[in-house]
């Protein structure tokens, strides 16, 4: 029996805060579950948007996806969180990962021990979730000494770890209240489910604890064509940017990655973009008419996922992509 679906939306605030408002007002309006906004430094704020949300709102879960432990001491993170929640009137979710190694570099910060990092800032946040405080506590990334936050959320704060690798996986599964999964194929998702249950068992934990949810690239549109090339650039930087162990899940060659590597390090778009084929589509994203988007859901819901996230590009127009959604996707499975 397949699981109950919950439907996210993420989006990335590179418009004026206005155009994300309104596109998260309309997220709520057509029956999604959460918002997820990115939080990149070359973006406008995460929580200046999510705090726009939050007054512009009512129902819809909101929050940073992902956020990472090394750009903000996770002391303060909590803290902004449970503003966050205030502010909404309950409705504040956090998603956390390791950060990206290449954006972390440029600005002169070391990824140290991601993995561990990670399950520190996890600890950190459900603490001060829970009591509003941190008594001393002394890890290998983060120490932390009679933090009191003077406040109380309004109600609870579920924490969401985002993984791909296997440790990662296992950490999400162990603690957890969710786990969000970079992929789109159930390919990936049948080892990501191996993984997570390897965490849950390890931490006595029920299935039911943990929200696993495909945070996918999707882009839906009535033509096929519209929804490829608005698919297509996104693809193009998952595939350049993904491991060479998921590649091969995917039966996808380093050849056949190069040219789409070297024309985004060159910056000629035209030459990477057109590198991308049919079958690396297929494997990093859910694209095409209604239709056929809800049958590839639906193979996802089979392997056991419990929410799934329209991620970027939602389509080549967001608002009637996530109409189109709203009308032609999520019915099934209500």
């Amino acid at each position: 029996m397949a699981s109950k679906l919950r439907f996210a939306v993420e989006f990335v605030p590179q418009e004026a805060y206005w155009q994300t408002t309104a596109l998260g007002i309309l997220a709520e309006k057509y029956g999604f579950d959460f918002c997820w906004i990115t939080d990149h430094f070359n973006n406008r704020s995460v929580y200046v948007i999510l705090s726009l949300l939050a007054n512009y709102t009512d129902s819809i879960m909101i929050g940073p996806g992902v956020t990472n432990p090394y750009l903000i001491n996770p002391v303060q993170t909590a803290s902004t969180l449970m503003s966050l929640d205030n502010l909404s009137g309950g409705r504040a979710i956090l998603g956390i990962g390791a950060g990206d190694k290449i954006t972390l570099n440029l600005l002169g910060i070391e990824r140290t021990k991601p993995l561990t990092a990670v399950k520190e800032s996890t600890l950190i946040f459900r603490t001060i979730f829970d009591t509003g405080k941190m008594k001393d506590f002394e890890g290998k990334v983060f120490s932390v000494e009679k933090a009191k936050v003077a406040f109380e959320k309004t109600g609870e704060i579920p924490i969401y770890i985002g993984a791909q690798g296997p440790k990662m996986l296992q950490l999400a599964g162990s603690m957890g209240q969710g786990v969000l999964v970079n992929a789109s194929h159930p390919v990936d998702f049948k080892f990501a489910m191996k993984q997570i249950k390897k965490g849950i068992a390890a931490a006595k934990r029920k299935r039911s604890d943990v929200d696993i949810s495909a945070y996918a690239s999707v882009s839906v549109d009535k033509k096929m064509e519209k929804a490829t090339k608005a698919a297509t650039p996104v693809v193009a930087f998952i595939v350049a940017g993904s491991p060479p162990v998921v590649l091969e899940r995917h039966g996808i060659t380093p050849e056949s990655v190069e040219p789409i590597a070297k024309g985004l390090g060159k910056g000629d778009f035209p030459m990477a973009f057109g590198a991308v084929t049919d079958d690396m589509l297929e494997a990093f994203c859910i694209r095409g008419t209604p239709d056929e988007c809800t049958d590839k859901i639906k193979a996802l819901q089979k392997v056991g996922i419990t929410q799934f996230v329209f991620g970027s590009p939602i389509g080549p127009k967001k608002r009637i992509s996530m109409e189109l959604a709203s009308k032609e996707i999520l019915p099934h499975f209500k």
